[in-house]
């Protein structure tokens, strides 16, 4: 099972919307906006065997964070890893963050105690808008990452997500293994 743990919106519309901003340009490529959530911790691949430990890991980690049910707002725009090479568009949390952010620290604790690989990079509360496959309409893309300023929306979290990804060819399909209620 390939897993990762989430908050998702509940707004495709929204997303949809911010996308509608980015320029068609032939090596982006939109994610589909109901899919759309903010990742606190990509698991990639675990044994079946495994899930019993990893859903007591994340309750416990839910409930270590000491985080009651918030308000995120998301908005504008940012790439990663930098504007001169484009791989993911993203809208990012403008509130909502530091909740985010002990959420993701204490699951970040308890999946590591796991086993699973600690992140190799610094945690930023984001929203996957589209991936970009190559240069072709980067100076496009630039333009819009630099000068617009969506807001995408305002959700109401109350939970964190254990979700299984099954890639087909038209992309990603996502599946709730478990559900963790905040507070």
């Amino acid at each position: 099972m390939r897993l990762f743990v989430s908050v998702d919106l509940d707004d495709p519309d929204a997303v949809a919307d911010a996308q509608a901003h980015l320029p068609a340009v032939g090596s982006l490529r939109p994610v589909d906006p109901a899919g759309a959530h903010v990742t606190l911790k990509f698991l990639g691949e675990v044994d079946p065997d495994r899930l019993d430990a990893l859903e007591a890991a994340l309750a416990t980690a839910v409930d270590d964070a000491g985080v009651d049910p918030f308000h995120m707002v998301v908005g504008g725009f940012g790439v990663f890893p930098s504007l001169d090479y484009i791989s993911v568009v993203w809208t990012g949390v403008r509130e909502g963050g530091p909740e985010l952010t002990r959420l993701h620290e204490t699951i970040e604790r308890e999946t590591t105690a796991l086993g699973f690989d600690p992140e190799d990079h610094e945690f930023t509360p984001h929203v996957t808008l589209a991936r970009m496959d190559d240069a072709r309409g980067k100076e496009a893309v630039q333009r819009v990452v630099r000068e617009a300023d969506p807001t995408v929306g305002g959700y109401d979290v109350t939970e964190v997500r254990l979700t299984e990804s099954r890639l087909i060819d038209d992309g990603p399909v996502y599946e709730t293994v478990a559900r963790f209620p905040l507070g």
